[in-house]
């Protein structure tokens, strides 16, 4: 049984009636315990900035034109050098092997299959070796600290172990104000308690075919990739998770990884047009403008807005790409137009993975492409990188955008 398909969901039963990517949302909320799945859809304080994210999107509408020959049309996108089947890639989840079995190799399997990006996360449960060795093409993403050894020991092992796309996050200062996560239960690492076991046993599914298989096969998973040593087990009555001093991060210590790493060097959570050029000035070859999904500052401007002036301020300079609230392929027509060159999706891979391993996110995948590949026809484009800006209205100024 593959890693991808072994995670307790029948994939075709389950996919069978999967049309978009919102409903594998319906099915992760049935088949995960109350606190996975809260931890995956939940943001911070009030939801402002997630729900946002979804609501730009909303803000524009299409122009398209007609009588166009759009029979030769390709979703094929070049990004540092590789050719992508379509401008978009996976966006870096955190614990994804206890919502599937095996979860990070599921994403990054499907991916490779799929030929778009997948983006390792640092608090992943499954050592970036592994990923590296079944998808070489994968993107690895890291917190660090403000600590000069735990920077210069990771970005040595993410070389070693082949990555050519290191991608720093930036916007983690401090840990968020996520009450969500505190009323459905969940913790890093998770406490033993009657409720989390009768959430286990009232998702039988979850328990034998992930969590169960998991600690079978595995034993308790732990953070693998926090840093260059083994971190905190998930499960835990007394051990705290180490976040360093991610408090202390600078620029500084952004020339330094940049000094060391010879690979591609992604920028994410970037949101002011000011640091989207600071950090092309340290090196940045791209920059991710993202809010962190909604979990980071509550009330942060939705990435879709805030994108036109980083686009205006370091367009050539540096590959600027988005993440937060993609869910259509109409709103990664709408996120070209305004200038990004590629979109990553979150939360939609990890259901699908959740409820239908590989299987699920190959759907997945295939679904946003499908859709792409329809609405370009529609709007009358043939590749990704010639959607005009004119072909979109801010909705709210009823003006097409220049």
């Amino acid at each position: 049984m593959t890693a991808g398909k072994g995670n307790g969901a029948r994939p075709s039963r389950r996919l069978r009636g999967v049309l978009s990517l919102d409903d594998f949302e319906a099915q992760a909320r049935r088949h995960l315990p109350k606190p996975l799945f809260g931890y995956i859809a939940g943001a911070t304080e009030t939801n402002a900035s997630l729900r946002g994210n979804r609501e730009a999107f909303q803000g524009y509408g299409f122009k398209p034109r007609v009588l166009t020959n759009v029979s030769q049309r390709s979703t094929e996108t070049v990004l540092f050098g590789e050719t992508y089947a379509a401008p978009f890639g996976i966006a870096p989840m955190g614990i994804s092997a206890l919502m599937a079995y095996r979860g990070d190799l599921v994403l990054a399997k499907a991916a490779d299959e799929a030929r778009i990006p997948m983006i390792m996360s640092g608090s992943s449960l499954i050592r970036l070796e592994e990923v590296a060795d079944i998808a070489p093409r994968s993107w690895f993403q890291a917190y660090l600290p403000g600590e000069n050894d735990r920077i210069d020991a990771l970005v040595d092992r993410v070389a070693a172990a082949g990555f050519k796309t290191l991608l720093l996050t930036v916007d983690t200062a401090t840990l968020a104000n996520r009450e969500n996560n505190v009323r459905a239960g969940f913790s890093t690492p998770l406490r033993p308690s009657l409720s989390l076991l009768w959430q286990g046993i009232s998702h039988p599914t979850w328990s034998v075919g992930t969590f169960a298989r998991t600690l079978l096969q595995h034993g308790i998973p732990h953070f693998e990739n926090s840093y260059a040593t083994r971190g905190a087990p998930i499960i835990s009555s007394t051990v705290t998770r180490d976040f360093g001093k991610r408090d202390h991060l600078d620029w500084s210590h952004l020339a330094r990884i940049r000094e060391r790493w010879t690979g591609s060097l992604v920028i994410k959570g970037v949101m002011h047009e000011d640091d989207a050029e600071i950090a092309v000035r340290y090196g940045a070859d791209g920059i991710i403008v993202s809010n962190h999904g909604g979990r980071q500052l509550d009330g942060t401007i939705s990435p879709l807005r805030a994108l036109p002036a980083i686009v205006d301020r370091v367009a050539g300079q540096a590959v600027v790409m988005l993440d937060g609230g993609v869910r259509r392929g109409t709103d990664i027509i709408k996120a070209l137009a305004l200038g990004a060159k590629f979109v990553f999706v979150g939360r939609p891979f990890l259901y699908a993975a959740a409820v239908g391993g590989e299987a699920g996110v190959a759907r997945a995948a295939e679904i946003l492409k499908d859709e792409l590949r329809r609405n370009m026809a529609l709007l009358g484009v043939l590749r990704p990188d010639e959607i005009p800006a004119d072909l979109i209205v801010d909705t709210r100024r009823g003006n097409s955008i220049d």
